[in-house]
């Protein structure tokens, strides 16, 4: 069996590896299956390219992941068009997080024949194998399919509790020399980045997260050091940028990760995302020392009623500490702050700029983005009970148009006063790193011409 594995293009100049593709592709080599990767990330092929690919190569089976949002779901669009419009369509199976909280919805929409809900690994096994013997699919957990006229869900599956079990990502089948081209927080120019699963899931439950796996599934520290000295060998990865989650999941967890990799002299700056929970001053300076350069936390607001809404699980007086902490410890914080959550107003929005403005540290430029109510989330399930939103159809068709604009009001305000204390706060952002940016800049013309710094390497930026 041929299969035809698509990564789209999202617009990026450099994208990051699709690990779930990756995983996926490495259990089809696995057990047998010819596998080819369709890059129109890396070639930006228009949308209709495909269709002639598919005219000009016959492949028994497309597969395509798209995570939720509404840039992704207008390529879904385009790219399922070209799909059935080609001469010998395949059979078209579809996975991800964005399908998977409404399949009847993406089914009847891109005209596909399955979608892999949830985890893949081990369904795509059992589908791909029942597609090869033209079998029934009604006995597949873990999928939605078309039924003539019909849509047919079946039982959900469970989730794979052994991580290490996984095979890695079939690395050899992608352009990892384009992949790892990707710019990553305090990365140098000289560096090679690569994403890595440290595990899966999460132990929280806020109410704007739309993926539907429950609780946090750890790899061992053996098979992530493994695998990162594979990346170093095959491809000279300098830089691991942690992809999952939560790596920061404990601090018991974060603690024997850390230890293992000043053990084994692993040797890698990385990132990831983490929780303030677990901020702490001997886990920071450990994670430090580990050579962790930057934390990518989500704080969300800076009220503790907005956060309570949201069951963040966390307080102003952790944020602060944690981020204090972060500072202090050597590694830059990453700030993610939303607005437009239940409980929010003018007032919870110039909290959140006056704590990023106290606490940035010239690393990125962070703006403030409305909150969304992707299908899958209690915000979605709690906009349709209150009728500000009808279905699936009607988020990604009318309300959800771009991300920096608002999908559904759930404040007191009205949407010009939403818009309006949004700019003056976005405007603050911005004035102020670029104010930083252009204090920097002529420090370093000072230190270049009155002190005469030969090290200088020039204005110009890439």
């Amino acid at each position: 069996m041929r299969i035809l594995l698509v990564v789209y293009d999202n617009g990026s100049y450099i994208h990051e590896f699709p690990m779930g593709m990756g995983y996926i592709a490495a259990v089809m080599r696995k057990e047998g299956y010819e596998v080819e990767i369709y890059n129109q990330d890396q070639h930006h092929y228009p949308d209709d390219h495909l269709r002639g690919y598919l005219d000009d190569n016959k492949f028994d089976v497309v597969g395509i992941s798209i995570i939720a949002g509404y840039y992704q779901y207008r390529k879904l669009l385009k790219l399922s068009e070209a799909i059935n419009q080609s001469k010998n369509r395949p059979f078209y199976i579809m996975g991800g997080h964005g399908p998977t909280p409404e399949p009847e919805y993406f089914l009847k929409r891109t005209g596909a024949d399955v979608i892999v809900m949830g985890e893949g690994e081990e369904t795509i096994v059992e589908l791909l194998g029942a597609v090869g013997k033209k079998s029934s699919l009604s006995q597949i957990k873990g999928i939605a399919f078309r039924d003539g006229d019909k849509v047919v869900v079946n039982e959900r599956r469970e989730l794979i509790e052994d991580i290490d079990s996984i095979s890695w990502p079939a690395y050899e089948l992608f352009p990892m020399d384009y992949y790892r081209l990707m710019r990553a927080p305090h990365s140098k120019k000289t560096d090679f980045v690569a994403r890595l699963l440290s595990g899966r899931g999460c132990k929280f439950k806020c109410n704007f997260c739309y993926r539907m796996d429950k609780g946090f599934r750890p790899r061992s520290s053996e098979a992530i050091i493994e695998e990162i000295f594979f990346l170093k060998k095959t491809y000279g990865i300098t830089y691991i940028a942690f992809g999952d989650e939560l790596l920061m999941s404990s601090e018991e967890r974060v603690t024997e990760l850390c230890e293992s990799f000043i053990k084994s002299n692993v040797d890698v700056r990385w990132c990831c995302n983490g929780r303030l929970n677990y901020a702490v001053k001997d886990v920071l300076e450990l994670m430090k020392r580990s050579g962790c350069v930057f934390i990518n936390y989500g704080i969300e607001a800076m009220d503790d009623a907005v956060l309570k809404n949201m069951n963040k699980a966390l307080t102003v007086k952790q944020i602060i500490r944690g981020i204090e902490a972060t500072l202090s410890s050597g590694v830059s914080p990453g700030y993610n702050i939303i607005f437009g959550n239940i409980g929010d107003s003018a007032d919870t929005l110039r909290k959140g700029v006056e704590f990023l403005l106290k606490y940035d540290d010239g690393s990125q430029m962070r703006t403030i983005r409305p909150v969304t109510p992707y299908p899958g989330s209690p915000l979605y399930y709690h906009a349709i009970e209150k009728g500000w939103l009808k279905d699936c159809e009607d988020f990604y068709e009318n309300k959800h148009v771009n991300s920096d604009l608002m999908s559904v009001n759930f404040t007191d305000m009205s949407e010009d006063e939403f818009y309006s204390c949004l700019l003056d706060a976005n405007t603050s952002l911005i004035e102020n790193y670029f104010t930083n940016q252009k204090k920097s800049f002529i420090e370093q013309a000072k230190e270049l011409y009155l002190e005469r710094n030969a090290a200088f390497r020039g204005f110009r930026q890439s």
